[in-house]
């Protein structure tokens, strides 16, 4: 008999990656091994500060004690059930939901397991709503890649190698012009990112969503958000809707729900909350015991440390710290809360990027002229003293 094992120790990681990993990323930028609080460690022993979190998913760092005793103990417990049975975590989280985003009682809350399924789900939403399909999304904005949420995503280099495109969604500028010119009664739904994550932290134009949802409550049409980057607490409120005063009906969420743990949710508002009717949509593993215990730890850890209050204190604190470095390759700050988008001159991105890591910090160049940062809800004095070391050691090395 062949002894096809192969010995790991030999091999270097980036080689195993290469051979054992699809394609679909980039070659990864280090082997980690562990982390604590807004830190990581990789193989070497090198220590990183973390101002990425996980693309914004690590709400609470790494290693929280929180999320470790709650899964911990769940894990002993109970990980999964199918969906022909309810546990007490999901109920749990489906009203702590319904709560923070402001849906009350006609809300409704259905679990995935990431951005891209929420995304999913809500474009089903649309199409239940009075057999309308014509959907209306936004330029350069990400709502994910599994077909759906890529037909939902404006940024037509991403769709060119899987086209044709789910029929039916047609974008627009990010105006109150452009939206006013496309919508129409025959509009099953507007679904936008409040601040444009993955074009690089840029919020929508002051007053957009009260015009948006002015519009579509005017013809009919649900205003979806997307949440998955902008919520649970990363803008300074639960959701950044929130700071426009408005209410949707509908709003997408993952990334940092769970701390970590693959969940994803969509929660339905008002009229909205009918359209789905049994067997239109499912998930084997989405709410299952497992996550939603975890999620309910990381919610509950975030409202009574005033983790809300410390994302609106510290995202000043960062921007003032990085324009205070007075450096000719940074151009603005964008965002809002801990989700930031630091804009630098064409080309200097990735080698500001590429330095900083080299100097013990986690960001990331998102573009050629955008670095997003997303620390931990946590972060503190400490730790945004050290990124101001390390971020202006990096600006000056480039």
């Amino acid at each position: 008999m062949t002894d096809t094992t192969t010995d790991t120790t030999t091999r270097d990681w980036r080689e195993r990656q290469a051979d054992d990993l699809m394609a679909s990323y980039a070659p990864a930028l280090r082997l980690l091994v562990r982390g604590e609080g807004c830190w990581v460690w990789d193989d070497e022993g090198t220590a990183y500060l973390d101002f990425l979190g996980g693309i914004a998913v690590n709400s609470l760092g790494h290693a929280h004690p929180v999320v470790v005793a709650a899964a911990s103990s769940q894990a002993a417990t109970l990980v999964h059930v199918s969906n022909y049975f309810t546990t007490p975590s999901q109920l749990e989280l489906a009203e702590r939901l319904k709560r923070i985003t402001g849906a009350g009682e006609g809300g409704r809350v259905y679990f995935g397991n990431s951005g891209a399924e929420a995304n999913e789900a809500a474009f089903k939403l649309a199409r239940r709503n009075g057999g309308r399909t014509r959907i209306l999304a936004l330029k350069n904005a990400f709502h994910g890649r599994t077909m759906g949420a890529l037909a939902l995503t404006g940024k037509p280099a991403l769709q060119q190698a899987f086209e044709p495109m789910v029929p039916g969604v047609e974008h627009l500028d990010s105006t109150v012009e452009a939206l006013e010119v496309a919508m129409r009664d025959d509009v099953a739904a507007l679904i936008v990112e409040p601040i444009k994550g993955e074009t690089g932290v840029v919020p929508l134009p002051e007053g957009y969503l009260a015009a948006a949802r002015r519009l579509t409550e005017r013809h009919g049409a649900l205003l979806i958000v997307d949440e998955i980057q902008t919520g649970v607490g990363r803008t300074g409120a639960w959701f950044d809707y929130q700071h426009a005063g408005i209410v949707p009906d509908a709003v997408t969420i993952a990334k940092g729900i769970a701390g970590g743990v693959p969940l994803s949710a969509l929660v339905t508002f008002g009229r909205a909350s009918s359209l789905f009717q049994r067997g239109d949509h499912g998930s084997t593993f989405g709410g299952n015991p497992f996550s939603t215990t975890v999620a309910n730890a990381v919610l509950e850890e975030i409202e009574t440390r005033d983790l809300l209050g410390n994302a609106a204190r510290r995202g000043p604190q960062i921007r003032d710290a990085v324009l205070g470095m007075g450096s000719s390759l940074v151009t603005e700050v964008r965002g809002r809360g801990l989700l930031l988008g630091i804009g630098v001159v064409e080309g200097a991105a990735q080698p500001i990027a590429d330095a900083a890591l080299e100097r013990g910090l986690i960001v990331n160049a998102i573009n050629s002229t955008s670095i997003r940062i997303a620390p931990p809800l946590i972060v503190g004095d400490a730790e945004i003293a050290e990124f101001a070391d390390r971020f202006g050691a990096a600006l000056a090395a480039c």
